[in-house]
């Protein structure tokens, strides 16, 4: 899992929640590996984000996944119809 992607959890649920639902809620994300952004990542990165009009952090996350070879699982619309991305629409509240 990207470093980004721990930010845009955290911020996401801390503007939705707080900060202790926030913290839960990122602690179960370090079930998984925490990869950092490197410049290779980075400039695949950026033809992504070229390539599928992506949002910078967006386009950080799906680099690392293409980097590792994993397959990105998503609720967000701005991955829908992306290669080696699994889209799961967001259920209505």
């Amino acid at each position: 899992m990207p470093t980004v992607s721990i930010y845009e959890v955290f911020k996401r649920i801390l503007q939705q929640r707080d900060e202790h639902t926030a913290l839960l809620a990122i602690s179960s994300m370090y079930q998984g590996k925490a990869v950092d952004l490197d410049t290779a990542v980075a400039l695949q990165a950026a033809k992504l984000s070229c390539t599928h009009k992506l949002p910078m952090s967006d386009s950080m996350i799906l680099a690392t996944a293409v980097a590792h070879q994993a397959i990105l699982w998503t609720q967000d619309a701005d991955f829908i119809k992306i290669e080696g991305v699994e889209y799961t629409e967001r259920k209505k509240e």
